[in-house]
């Protein structure tokens, strides 16, 4: 699975002006609302029930919500660079400033979990996240993402 079966170009957001964790799940539920069926707040809804479990803030500044529908039909994904961090309850506490939002189908079962583990084998490269947090606007984070290096393949 490569990042371009996930997102397309008009759901990658540079600089996004959240201060707050939940401002940017209501952001980003905003964004997915126009790619799928559902209302922006059943995604939010569905993104703060998995958040209560545990923080999706995986570490090094990088943000990894998702969840799942019945009501959803293929597993997409919303990408932002936040202006500012923000506190995320990440596991090692330090603020997030790339987050990436994966929805899917409640039937997803190991698709979802490859989405997941791509997404965060892509943001974990340090080089990687440097590039997107210096890319000058959405256009060239898309573009990172889908012209990664072949060693990130899943």
């Amino acid at each position: 699975m490569s990042l371009d079966d996930l997102i397309v170009p008009s759901a990658v957001v540079a600089d996004l002006p959240a201060t707050s964790k939940k401002q940017v799940l209501q952001d980003l539920s905003e964004k997915a609302a126009q790619f799928c069926a559902l209302p922006a707040r059943e995604i939010f809804n569905i993104l703060l029930q998995r958040e209560r479990l545990g923080s999706t803030g995986v570490g090094s500044g990088i943000a990894i919500p998702h969840g799942k529908s019945p009501l959803v039909d293929h597993i997409f994904g919303i990408f932002a660079r936040l202006a500012r961090p923000i506190d995320f309850e990440s596991m090692d506490g330090n603020p997030v400033d790339l987050v990436f939002m994966i929805i899917a189908p409640e039937a997803a079962g190991a698709d979802h979990l490859k989405a997941l583990s791509r997404v965060a084998r892509f943001l974990r490269d340090p080089a990687t996240a440097a590039r997107l947090r210096n890319a000058r606007d959405a256009t060239a984070l898309y573009a990172m993402m889908v012209q990664e290096p072949a060693s990130h393949a899943a």
